[in-house]
């Protein structure tokens, strides 16, 4: 027997929802670290231990483990943390260590969240990576017991030029290339898409061909804001991205992008993208009016979905209200991997809406939640 969960981050605590396969009903536990941000949950199939990322205005950020599926946590005994070491000899990176460099290599940053947690591959037990605002890439090599900077994001020759976006300046993706150990992508909003071939001791933009309106120049070689990315491991050339100037798929490990939303989708803003687990061709991204009105486009909530690799879209919306005024964010879309994938989306309004048809109709799974920051999921034996 095996029971689907389904990790669910909010502006006030994070949620464990419970279910047989069918996934006809769900049980509820929670909220965990109520009153506190849940940024992210994250269960690592090697251990089954279940990470979260929490953030609190007063108390900070950090992250906690549990190896009973949540019922019970424990702190990690060094959270990701900038320290003057690892800061000294840093590019300056925000407009107020500009105005005092002095100040800047005296005195660290200060994590303000943590992102995202991802279970390391196979082939490296016990480790796990750590995305952070302000833009930084954390790895732990103890199944998140301590954490450790990693040193050549971190002294990117072109960090003192990247600048937050409306959610500040955050590293919210990472992805690892299932058969290469030395390569792996992380994407920064605002600074794009970087991919390293060395392990992460040197890392390279790659976002040719993807735009950014909002600069003088609309195609640099950084500082795009890219506002999700996801991968198929068993298509590991192919990456996509929903970005705040599109939709955009690259065929070659992040070298090119090609635009995949130009004339077929009614918007080029959103921030959710997600492969389907058992299709590499297939994918989901849910589209917002624009970036000035964060809603619902003509509030009508609607997911868009391909089945080819983003050259064909089709709208999704039996089930979803066609009189809803909400935004999905960049982590508050996912998929479980029962043999017909169920379909999971979060609302800045706290509903769940989920599909268990791959996103053909679509029911209200939770209401009345905080503010959904994430959704991930699991199949696990019961």
């Amino acid at each position: 027997m095996q029971k689907v969960l389904v990790w669910v981050g909010t502006r006030k605590g994070g949620f464990i929802f419970e279910s047989n396969t069918d996934r006809q009903t769900w049980s509820i536990r929670g909220p965990y670290f109520k009153g506190w941000t849940v940024m992210h949950m994250m269960l690592d199939p090697r251990d089954r231990r279940l990470h979260a990322a929490v953030a609190h205005d007063v108390y900070g950020a950090g992250t906690h483990y549990s190896d009973d599926l949540g019922h019970n946590w424990t702190q990690a005994r060094v959270s990701p943390a900038f320290t003057v070491a690892s800061s000294a000899g840093r590019p300056v990176g925000t407009p107020a260590e500009a105005r005092d460099p002095d100040q800047a290599q005296s005195k660290p940053e200060t994590v303000i969240k943590v992102w995202n947690i991802t279970p390391g591959r196979a082939s490296e037990p016990r480790v796990l990576y750590a995305g952070v605002e302000p833009a930084a890439l954390f790895v732990s090599t103890d199944a998140g017991e301590t954490w450790s900077l990693n040193q050549g994001l971190y002294q990117h020759p072109t960090r003192p030029q990247w600048y937050p976006g409306a959610g500040g300046l955050c590293l919210h993706t990472i992805l690892l290339d299932p058969l290469d150990p030395q390569r792996m992508y992380v994407a920064i909003s605002s600074a794009g898409c970087f991919r390293t071939d060395d392990g992460g001791g040197t890392w390279q933009p790659r976002n040719k061909n993807v735009r950014a309106d909002f600069l003088p120049n609309r195609f640099p070689e950084f500082g795009q804001c890219v506002h999700k990315m996801d991968m198929h491991p068993n298509r590991r050339n192919v990456l996509y991205q929903q970005n705040h100037c599109g939709v955009y798929r690259s065929d070659n490990y992040g070298d090119e992008w090609i635009d995949i939303g130009e004339g077929k989708l009614p918007s080029r803003f959103g921030f959710p993208v997600v492969v389907h687990p058992h299709d590499a061709n297939t994918l989901y991204v849910v589209l917002e009016e624009s970036q000035e009105v964060h809603m619902s486009i003509e509030g009508q909530l609607a997911v868009w979905r391909s089945h080819d690799a983003g050259e064909s879209w089709q709208r999704l919306s039996q089930g979803l209200p066609q009189q809803a005024y909400v935004n999905v964010l960049r982590e508050a879309m996912a998929f479980d991997s029962c043999a017909q994938a169920g379909v999971y989306m979060g609302t800045n309004t706290g509903q769940i809406f989920s599909s268990r048809d791959e996103g053909d109709t679509w029911e209200v799974m939770a209401d009345y939640l905080p503010p959904i920051v994430s959704i991930e999921t699991a199949v696990v034996d019961a």
